[in-house]
């Protein structure tokens, strides 16, 4: 899910995700095809991620954008979504890298007693129905000294759906030791373009 779908669609179902996934790059923050947009991406992973070859969980991965830039930074990538025809892109993206993509649901990934040093997510706690749970849920993936890396935001004037950042840091204080939040609003390159709304991240300690 991301900011611009998020002004027509509340939760869309997995099909409808793969009918839009041969597009889906063609917005500048997904594909990050432009050097700008994506060296603005790994500039703000490299800060959020460890800085050291880690394992990361990438959730909602979509066509793996995110996922390879972790990797291009020697960090092994799981990668989740529930799109088939997104994970496969996103397999094709990641060839040759230390990464693995699988299919399934992000608010409960399927990665049976695996550990993460961290956990990324881009624009998919908004859209889930019980966002609490399904960091709670997370939460229990990171091994000790882990983080979360939530990318989210509000988006839209008339009927705004989003999470603003902070119920966001208010869910996360009960799950973590330290809470950060950047603004993400101003920063064109992100996204290709001038934003006004509400986007930001959160990197919590645990």
């Amino acid at each position: 899910m991301t900011s611009d779908d998020a002004h027509t669609v509340a939760v869309a179902p997995e099909e409808d995700w793969d009918a839009r996934a041969a597009a889906f790059d063609d917005e500048p923050d997904h594909g990050l095809r432009d050097p700008e947009v994506r060296a603005a991406w790994a500039d703000r992973l490299r800060a959020w991620l460890p800085g050291h070859p880690a394992d990361v969980l990438d959730l909602g991965c979509g066509t793996g954008s995110l996922s390879l830039l972790a990797a291009e930074q020697g960090h092994r990538v799981t990668g989740v979504d529930r799109s088939v025809a997104m994970a496969q892109r996103a397999r094709a993206k990641l060839a040759g890298h230390p990464a693995a993509i699988v299919c399934g649901d992000a608010a409960a990934p399927p990665v049976g007693e695996r550990r993460f040093d961290a956990v990324l997510v881009r624009h998919v706690l908004w859209a889930l129905p019980d966002p609490a749970g399904a960091l709670r849920r997370w939460r229990r993936l990171l091994r000790p000294g882990g983080r979360f890396v939530l990318v989210e935001g509000v988006w839209g004037t008339l009927t705004p759906v989003g999470i603003p950042a902070a119920r966001l840091t208010a869910l996360l204080e009960p799950l973590s030791r330290g809470v950060r939040v950047e603004r993400l609003s101003d920063d064109r390159l992100l996204w290709g373009k001038d934003v006004d709304d509400e986007r930001y991240a959160v990197v919590a300690t645990v």
